[in-house]
């Protein structure tokens, strides 16, 4: 039961991915000269609530003497990426060193698995890069850097196509039914037709359901949540009747929506971006109120 709990929280993503012989085939995808890796040597290292927004969507795996550190970006791509994989890196090496017990303060070098950085965008976005860097988010020269290769898809017919095509039709599916279950069971019913996935869906297709409806769910709450928020904040505005009484009823619906915005793990980028869309704020001034009412655990 704990173990259904906990795969409600995954994304088909990481939930596809944390299976041995899935791990298996994506590590195949992006080192195909290891034919006789194994299940076994296909080590699960994901950082828990790490790099989610509600949904888990970040994926470690050593395998050998390579450390794959994935996170996927669905509709909304960022060179912020970049940054959330230094941290994730630094996270996860803390826990080898821990738990392999590293002397850093001896003179002998310590031998870590070397890292590859990740993230596979599913979106309709056409200019994405095949790689960012750390670098792009800071000015000038600096001493530390680090790559991000960008995947859209892997060779048609292996795991990483088929899971992008799986994106594809679950996108599809939406804009036509929205958020309902109609549109999921059409979603895995083309999925089955076009043998994407098929194996994996059909015996697990239960979960796929949960995971799924809970994202819906999870979408069209924090959609209805936003309007309403927005609604009452202009109508508390318009009840003051003046510039003071606008500047409060703006600032209570503000701070609501971003505890909502918080209690939903939604991370803080995500956050200031509705926040500027639905109050018209501009970015920096969306940020700062982020900062001002995210609540610190």
């Amino acid at each position: 039961m704990a173990e259904l709990r906990r795969a409600i929280k995954d994304s088909v993503f990481t939930y596809l991915f944390r299976q041995p012989e899935y791990t298996r085939l994506l590590y195949l995808v992006l080192h195909p000269e290891d034919q006789d890796v194994t299940e076994a040597e296909c080590k699960i290292v994901t950082l828990e609530n790490v790099l989610s927004t509600g949904m888990y969507n970040d994926l470690g795996v050593q395998v050998r003497n390579r450390l794959l550190l994935l996170v996927e970006a669905q509709s909304t791509f960022s060179l912020n990426i970049a940054l959330r994989l230094l941290l994730y890196l630094a996270g996860t090496y803390k826990e080898y060193v821990e738990e392999h017990k590293l002397d850093l303060y001896g003179t002998k070098p310590v031998t870590i698995p070397r890292p590859e950085m990740y993230v596979i965008y599913t979106g309709d976005q056409k200019t994405v890069p095949d790689a960012i860097h750390l670098s792009d988010l800071y000015k000038g020269a600096g001493c530390v850097d680090l790559q991000v290769t960008v995947l859209r898809g892997g060779k048609e017919g292996d795991i990483l196509s088929q899971y992008v095509r799986f994106c594809k039709i679950t996108d599809k599916n939406r804009k036509l039914y929205g958020n309902t279950q109609k549109a999921v069971d059409a979603t895995l019913r083309q999925c089955a037709e076009e043998n994407v996935l098929a194996p994996f869906l059909a015996s697990r297709q239960k979960e796929v359901q949960d995971i799924m409806t809970y994202l819906f769910d999870h979408d069209t709450i924090m959609n209805i949540h936003d309007y309403n928020i927005a609604k009452e904040a202009k109508q508390a505005g318009h009840r003051e009747g003046r510039r003071e009484g606008r500047s409060e009823g703006l600032e209570t619906g503000i701070s609501a929506m971003v505890a909502m915005m918080q209690e939903f793990s939604m991370d803080r980028e995500t956050a200031a971006r509705k926040l500027a869309a639905k109050f018209d704020l501009l970015p920096q001034v969306a940020q700062e109120k982020v900062d001002q009412y995210w609540v610190q655990q």
